[in-house]
């Protein structure tokens, strides 16, 4: 699908017509039998292929290079820690709804999605004989299923529905239609469904009901039921539930799954091996169902020697735990290794951005912080060329955290405002703010008399971060500020902002770059609280005034404005003009400031892996990294 026809979909589901968005229909190929099943299948411990896949499984296109491939082989990579079993979730991405590699979207698990009514009402259409991967039917009851049993229970989901079912405060209503269709209907316009069923961490709305009801108390025996939560250790059956129901945690190996691959190893573990999905809804033009991977094995290792142990050629699929830093040396033992060293495009809003925070607990800098002269002062008095020809070669782009080129709201002004390097210009501004007053070393004082030293806290030793806050650090000495870093732990980094303890911190920019006029402008505006530059108003926001604290600033308080302009939208232009007039007052405002974008990530591909892109844009929403590259048709050349 172009990008032009899902904006022309999205269009007619906004005025009101029908938008069906489907699967394109095609004549299915001849079914050829997976080699490693064929023993499996003789044996009569699985069905054939025909009576495995859907009655209208999806045969997938092949474009930009990419070639049917062979059955077999495993591939081996790398991670950090026993939690990146959910990665396999990510690069897996089977959903409902999927992103194309243009950034459109298109149905996957789903056969066919009607979107009526000025985005109130989706009609899901599941594929006939659809199976999960321990060959239960995949149907209309696990959505019941969780609708029902578990987001409307109130021992399984004490806080009510998730906040993503809301809609300017109105909870959609469920119906199921027939075994395979279900419907969600909302009494406003609710634009943003589809792309949280396409996210990288989507949006969940059914679960293995076969699976999960022998945890479920209104269906397990009782006796049997207490005999298993004694033996896991929890203290009650929703706890057990809970624990088991891990379709994105992804560490329970019995729970079915529908992506391609299934977990096979229970942690705690080293080595974790995931083996193909008998079931999987995908084929080629072939006839040859996918993943065409036999196994995926995920190596745990200290994340540090990520580097080290991929450059030995211990990997055949590596970007996580590389940076930019580490190309030379993954390029200098490339060839002796067997591998190819890309470099794929980043697509956040910044590789690199400051949070000022707003919500800081200490009045002084709450009041400093908030004065846009500060912010725009602090922005004007960083070297960002210096930052990208010392860190980066002078590959980045240099500038705001904003929508980047490749994006339709695009706008060089956005990108450039507040981000020329002028320490005249940032000393005339703090000069005017009444900071004029320094310590013996030249510091600027604030009003209380302290020294203006900004601490940035940092969640990480990302050898990139520290080079720029280096060089961040000196140009902010021209201007009479002193910078000083703190790394703390990803969860007590995030804890000390929610708090308001931390005056500044660094960390991505906005997740999506790349927006187009249907994309959420969430982000943008105070809306939750994981926003670094405003915490406690994305609390406000998002628990509907029982947490955090009101937005206070004229300019933030416009931005939520926008946004529910945004989602009330009946036109395409009145969605554009909100999210440009959103992206105008962040630049001007200065709420993040960004110091370079489009940083370029290396990816290590093994020699004999094929229909891995050349070039390609490594993003983590939207984008789920590899999964939008489809890694099920990732494969092995044999031959070479």
């Amino acid at each position: 699908m172009s990008r032009q026809r899902a904006g022309l979909l999205a269009l007619g589901a906004a005025l009101g017509v029908v938008a069906a968005l489907a699967s394109p229909a095609a004549d299915l190929p001849r079914l050829t039998e997976t080699p490693e099943l064929v023993a499996e299948v003789a044996a009569g411990r699985l069905p054939p292929i025909e009576r495995r896949i859907p009655q209208t499984p999806l045969l997938v296109e092949f474009s930009g290079g990419a070639v049917p491939g062979a059955p077999g082989g495993e591939l081996q990579s790398l991670v950090g820690s026993a939690r990146d079993t959910r990665l396999m979730v990510v690069w897996g991405y089977a959903r409902l709804i999927g992103y194309q590699t243009d950034l459109s979207l298109k149905p996957d698990l789903a056969e066919r999605i009607d979107v009526e009514d000025s985005n109130r009402v989706f009609t899901i259409h599941l594929r006939p004989g659809h199976r999960w991967s321990d060959g239960h039917p995949f149907t209309a009851e696990d959505f019941r299923y969780f609708w029902k049993d578990i987001a409307h229970n109130k021992e399984l989901s004490p806080t009510g529905l998730p906040g993503q079912f809301l809609i300017q405060g109105h909870a959609p209503s469920f119906e199921v239609i027939n075994e395979t269709t279900v419907r969600f209907s909302w009494e406003v316009p609710n634009p943003v469904f589809l792309t949280e069923l396409a996210g990288t961490t989507p949006l969940t709305i059914y679960a293995p009901a076969h699976y999960l009801r022998q945890f479920h108390v209104a269906y397990a025996d009782s006796e049997a039921l207490k005999q298993r939560v004694r033996e896991v250790g929890v203290r009650n059956w929703a706890a057990l539930h809970t624990r088991m129901d891990a379709p994105y945690r992804n560490d329970n190996p019995d729970m079915p799954t529908l992506g391609p691959w299934v977990l096979h190893t229970k942690p705690p573990a080293e080595r974790f091996v995931f083996t193909r999905n008998p079931y999987y809804h995908r084929i080629d033009p072939k006839g040859q169902q996918l993943p065409y991977i036999d196994r995926v094995v995920l190596q745990s290792v200290d994340a540090k020697i990520v580097p080290v142990k991929t450059g030995a050629g211990e990997s055949d699929l590596q970007a996580r735990y590389l940076n930019f830093d580490n190309y030379t040396f993954l390029k200098q033992a490339a060839a002796r290794n067997n591998y190819q060293v890309r470099l794929w495009i980043t697509a956040r809003g910044a590789n690199l951005a400051l949070y000022p925070n707003l919500t800081v607990a200490d009045p002084v800098w709450r009041k400093t912080i908030r004065d846009v002269r500060f912010r725009r002062a602090l922005s004007l008095g960083i070297d960002r060329h210096e930052i990208n020809m010392v860190v980066f070669y002078g590959l980045a782009t240099e500038g705001n955290n904003t929508a980047l080129k490749e994006s339709p709201l695009y706008e060089a002004e956005f990108q450039k405002a507040w981000a020329r390097h002028d320490p005249d210009a940032a000393n005339k501004l703090l000069d005017e703010m009444g900071l004029t007053l320094r310590d013996s070393a030249g510091f600027r004082l604030l009003s209380d008399g302290r020294p203006a030293t900004i601490i940035i806290e940092s969640p990480g030793d990302n050898a990139d971060q520290t080079d720029a806050l280096q060089l961040v650090r000196d140009s902010w000495r021209q201007i009479g500020i002193k910078l000083l870093v703190k790394t703390t732990q990803t969860s007590f980094f995030r804890n000390r902002v929610f708090s308001g303890q931390s005056v500044m911190s660094v960390f991505f920019g906005a997740e999506n770059g790349l927006p187009t006029p249907t994309s959420s402008p969430a982000e943008w505006a105070p809306t939750a609280q994981w926003q670094l530059q405003w915490s406690q108003w994305g609390n406000h926001v998002e628990t509907a005034g029982k947490a955090g604290e009101a937005i206070e600033l004229p300019e933030a308080r416009e931005l939520l404005d926008l946004y529910h302009r945004w989602t009330q939208a009946t036109s395409m232009d009145e969605r554009k003009e909100s999210w440009r007039r959103m992206l105008a007052i962040n630049a001007d405002q200065v709420f993040t400031i960004g110091l370079a974008s489009a940083v370029p990530q290396p990816v290590i591909v093994r020699d004999t892996l094929r229909n891995v892109p050349e070039k390609a844009m490594y993003n983590w929403d939207p984008g789920a990294l590899f999964g939008v590259y489809r890694p099920d048709q990732f494969w092995f050349d044999k031959a070479s």
